[in-house]
């Protein structure tokens, strides 16, 4: 019996808007990246070396798609907890494959914003600009109703 685990947590910036695309089976994807940053100190030179990381972030998740077309703005940032993805295909006139490797929001999964969102005018209602602002339970990467219960 083979067992894994395939778990990523990040958190960065979002690197741009919320790219939502309408696919021919009627559905919905949602396309983010986001930037991790690290820095380090270079001994043989005595300098700083900062180093940013980008990390593409996919869902099709209806309600979660809705939920990051309100909220998802460049500079937020922003909680994932997801699983990697890797995508092999093969452009037209080309003789090798091409390849992505994306964290993936499914059910089970989350995204959570850390941070206010710019602009922030108290407009909206009180759940959306809980969540929004990082003040709230994080949203399920399935889209579905929260559970008001709390275990503690």
């Amino acid at each position: 019996m083979a067992f894994g685990l395939n778990r990523v947590e990040l958190i960065g910036r979002l690197g741009a808007d919320v790219t939502v695309n309408h696919l021919t089976s009627g559905g919905r994807v949602a396309n983010l990246s986001i930037a991790t940053d690290e820095s380090y100190l270079n001994k043989q030179r005595g300098e700083r070396i900062d180093k940013t990381e980008w990390h593409r972030i996919v869902t099709f998740q209806d309600g979660l798609v809705s939920m990051l077309e309100k909220h998802a703005r460049k500079g937020r940032l922003v909680y994932i907890d997801g699983k990697l993805q890797t995508r092999r295909w093969r452009k037209d006139g080309e003789e090798s494959d091409r390849f992505s490797t994306e964290i993936l929001l499914v059910p089970g999964c989350r995204i959570q914003f850390l941070d206010k969102p710019n602009g922030a005018n108290g407009n909206g209602t009180a759940a959306a600009d809980a969540q929004a602002q990082g003040t709230g339970p994080a949203m399920p990467a399935d889209g579905g109703e929260m559970d008001d219960d709390i275990p503690f």
